[in-house]
This record gives C-alpha cells, structure tokens and sequence, in this order.
C-alpha cells in the first residue's frame, strides 16, 4: 500500500523533522510503506517529510541506478534519525529530480564524500563513509529532514527561471504518475 507523496508548496516539506525514539508506533510498518510509496513512484529515496510526516525517517534503493553508478549496487536502507558529516568539501555538479517536485530536474551542486550516522529500524546504530552518487542520495533525501529542497541549492537566477513550473506545481496543473497530495489552497 502505497501513500501520497507530498508535492511543492505544502508547508509540511518546509518544516524541520523531529528525532524518532524506539517507542515510534508501527514504525516497521510505516517504512514497509515507505519503500511501497517509493517504488510505485519510481524513487530512488523518500523522506517521510514526503508523505506528510515531520519524522527524522527516510528509506533509499539505490540499486536501480546501480548501472551508471555501482557505489549504489545493492544499497537498500532504512535511516533513523540520520546525521551527515562532510568530509570532502569539493563539490561536484549533477542533475537531481525530487517526487515532491515532478517535472522538474535541476544541477545541483554536492559533496562527494560523506560519513554517516543512523540507526536502523531496529534502532541498532550504523556509522559508514559513503561518496560517490549513493552520498547525493543520502544528502538529497536528509535536506528533507531540514525543510529543504533541492531548488534550495540553486542559484537565483535558475529560481526564476522555474518559478512557472513551481506556480503549477502548486496550482495542481502538472500531471503526475503517482498518488499525491498538493499544497492547500489558500
């Protein structure tokens, strides 16, 4: 069963996630629809920002872009409360899409190495040094957690450039695949 993902301009993808204890109800259930939402969105990452919830939660499958970048093979998780220390600060460039902003693609500029912190569902602790595009993913999916975007990382002049595209975002007026729930109107 998969849940609606939330898109642009709903004030839930602007607010800070507060950290999960191990007494989270149902919390094995809601990341199995976690991973159900992404997939039938054709995701490689969710938050739970995404599907409404200010909770520090996000699951990845990086495997379906395993092809083009093996760091991912096999890389399916589950981040409880995730923290993300930069060890690299030269940035590198690529192209990042969000289900919270359908249609839209964006350079987006990104450590390559990172080291990160988090426990599983289980609550069991992890700590991993992860680079390549696995550590886009991760920080992509994190900025979540913080109420941000990735339209957050670009200049203000792309901004403007895509301020139609974000207007019918909000408007309801950009076709979508996948169950969603669109900002309310005002």
């Amino acid at each position: 069963m998969s849940l609606p993902v939330y898109l642009y301009g709903h004030p839930v993808l602007r607010r800070i996630s507060t950290q999960v204890t191990p007494e989270y109800k149902d919390l094995k259930e809601l990341v199995r629809k976690m991973f159900d939402t992404m997939y039938e969105s054709e995701g490689v990452g969710l938050a739970a920002p995404q599907i409404g919830l200010n909770d520090r939660i996000v699951v990845i499958d990086a495997d379906p872009v395993a092809e083009s970048f093996p760091e991912c093979a096999g890389r399916k998780l589950t981040l409880i409360n995730p923290e993300i220390e930069i060890l690299d600060g030269d940035g590198v460039t690529r192209t990042e899409e969000c289900l919270s902003l359908p249609g839209l693609s964006e350079n987006v500029n990104r450590v390559e190495h990172i080291r990160l912190r988090w426990v599983d569902d289980d609550f069991q602790q992890h700590e991993e040094e992860i680079s390549g595009f696995l550590a886009r993913i991760v920080q992509h999916e994190c900025d979540h957690l913080e109420g941000k975007l990735y339209i957050d990382h670009i200049s203000p002049i792309r901004k403007q450039l895509i301020k139609n595209k974000l207007r019918n975002i909000v408007s309801g007026k950009t076709r979508v695949d996948y169950p969603v729930r669109y900002a309310p109107k005002k």
